[in-house]
């Protein structure tokens, strides 16, 4: 067993300068983790839903209220769990916001604590949070998502599409597979270059070329 014996939050910013939340686990055998909530630019129609402080400051964008979520309610929730046990873990927290959106206590707020717990048992164990999560018989690496051209919401350049994205399966190791994406990223910016696109950047890195055409 390993216990949740703590659990805190505070306001981080994410890569975009805007607020998110990060939650810190610690369990009763010195474990110590942190995980951070990731977020977009816009949100799907059937997307859980993130709390946000609204008002002036940073836009509305805020989330203390989510990190007052977690310090006030789901921490005395999940405070005494065993973190080995994540779908109880997870249970616990759907059943404390009640909602079918997660709107309540926010999707945040609830993601940075099953990551936090998630990522606290992996350590605990020893074991990486890819093979924690996948089983003993989980033999395939993460393969990262690399969005090279960014369009819709992301971009000012009349593109449709929001997210063109590469995943350079085959690569023997995780290190290799960076090199391959970084590869084609730099390829790709010489190619609009030849053809006089332009190279600037969309919201999420990505090159945002008017395509049109």
């Amino acid at each position: 067993m390993a216990i949740i014996e703590q659990v805190g939050a505070r306001e981080i910013l994410d890569s975009r300068g805007n607020p998110t939340v990060e939650v810190e686990v610690a369990l009763d055998d010195g474990t110590l983790t942190r995980a951070a909530v990731p977020s977009g630019a816009s949100t799907g129609e059937h997307e859980a839903v993130e709390l946000r402080d609204g008002g002036d400051r940073y836009g509305g964008k805020g989330v203390e209220k989510a990190v007052n979520a977690v310090l006030d309610e789901i921490a005395p929730a999940v405070i005494g769990l065993d973190a080995i046990e994540q779908r109880t873990v997870d249970q616990a927290l759907l059943d404390l916001d009640g909602t079918p959106d997660k709107s309540r206590l926010g999707a945040n707020s609830l993601l940075g604590v099953s990551l936090a717990v998630a990522k606290a048992a992996a350590e605990s164990t020893g074991l990486e949070l890819f093979r924690y999560l996948g089983g003993p018989n989980a033999h395939i690496l993460p393969v990262p998502m690399m969005n090279i051209i960014n369009g819709g919401a992301h971009a000012d350049s009349g593109v449709d599409v929001q997210e063109f994205m590469i995943a350079p399966i085959g690569a023997a190791t995780f290190k290799e597979s960076l090199r391959w994406g970084a590869e084609v990223y730099h390829a790709l910016k010489a190619v609009l270059k030849a053809k006089g696109l332009s190279t600037g950047l969309g919201d999420e890195g990505g090159f945002a070329p008017d395509l049109a055409g």
